[in-house]
C-alpha cells in the first residue's frame, strides 16, 4: 500500500503543477479494447489525460487519470482457459505516468511515449456464464452443465505501456490528435469456492486458484480536438491536458 500512496501523491502533485501552467486544452473520445475482453469506454467527465511539463523542446513528462467502465476483463494464470472475460462489468481507475519524446514540425507533432501505470478495479463481479462454460470446456468436456460459486480478493495492479500520438494543426490554435497506447498489467485476483455439474449425475468439486490475476492488457485509442490558448505559430506541447469521454 505504501507504493500505491507514493504513486498517487506523485501523480497528484505532478497534475497540479501541470494545470498551473496549462496552455492547451481539448476534448477527446477514447476507447479501450482489452485482450479477451469487452469493448470499454471511460466515464465522462471523470477522465483527464495529457497533463504534463516540458523538460526541454524534445522531452516531456505526462500523467492524468481515467475512470473506465470496463465491460469485461479476463483472468490469467489459472487452470481454466477462457477467451471470454471472467470478470465484469466493473469500474477501473487508471493513472499513467509516462516519458514523452516530441518531434515537432510547423503543422505536425509526433509523440512517442511510454512508462508505467497504476490501476484499481472496484465494483467487480464474476461473469458466471463465461466461468461455467470455461469450466466445462477446460476441465469437464463431457459435462452438459456446470455452476460455480466463488469469492475473490481484489488488489491494485501495476504495469507498463507504450504508444504514439499524431497531432495535426489546422491553425496556430486548433488541431486534431490521434493517439494509441498499449497497456500490459495485472493485479492479484485469487479465486476460491466450488462448482457443481455433470451429465447424468451431479458432482461437486473445489475451485481454488490462488495465483489468478486480473489481466489488464489491451489497446487504448482516442481522437481529440485541441485548442491552444497560448497563441503563437506552430504546434505547442499540451501541458493542460485533454478531457476524455
Amino acid at each position: 500500500m505504501k507504493q500505491i500512496r507514493s504513486f498517487l501523491i506523485t501523480a497528484t502533485l505532478f497534475t497540479l503543477c501541470s494545470v498551473a501552467q496549462a496552455q492547451e486544452f481539448g476534448l477527446s473520445f477514447s476507447y479501450f479494447l482489452p485482450k479477451n475482453g469487452y469493448f470499454s469506454t471511460p466515464i465522462s467527465p471523470f477522465s483527464i489525460r495529457g497533463l504534463g511539463v516540458d523538460l526541454n523542446r524534445f522531452v516531456a513528462l505526462e500523467t492524468g487519470a481515467s475512470l473506465y467502465r470496463m465491460s469485461g476483463l479476463n483472468l490469467k494464470d489459472l487452470s481454466i482457459n477462457s477467451k471470454e472475460p471472467l470478470v465484469g462489468p466493473n469500474f477501473t481507475l487508471l493513472i499513467p505516468a509516462e516519458l514523452v519524446f516530441q518531434l515537432r514540425g510547423s503543422v505536425v507533432q509526433f509523440d512517442i511515449k511510454g512508462g508505467g501505470f497504476f490501476f484499481y478495479g472496484f465494483g467487480n463481479k464474476i461473469n458466471y456464464g463465461n466461468l461455467d462454460r470455461a469450466i466445462i470446456k477446460s476441465l469437464h468436456p463431457d459435462w452438459t452443465v456446470a455452476n460455480a460459486n466463488v469469492t475473490f480478493d481484489n488488489s491494485p495492479g501495476f504495469g507498463y505501456h507504450g504508444g504514439a500520438e499524431l497531432t495535426l494543426y489546422f491553425t496556430s490554435q486548433v488541431g486534431v490528435s490521434l493517439e494509441t497506447n498499449y497497456f500490459v498489467g495485472s493485479a492479484k485476483f485469487p479465486l476460491k469456492g466450488s462448482y457443481v455439474g455433470g451429465q447424468s449425475s451431479i458432482e461437486t468439486y473445489p475451485l481454488d486458484e490462488p495465483e489468478a490475476k486480473l489481466d489488464f492488457t489491451g489497446l487504448e485509442f482516442s481522437i481529440g480536438l485541441l485548442f491552444n490558448s497560448g497563441g503563437g505559430g506552430g504546434p505547442r506541447k499540451k501541458p493542460g491536458g485533454r478531457r476524455r469521454r
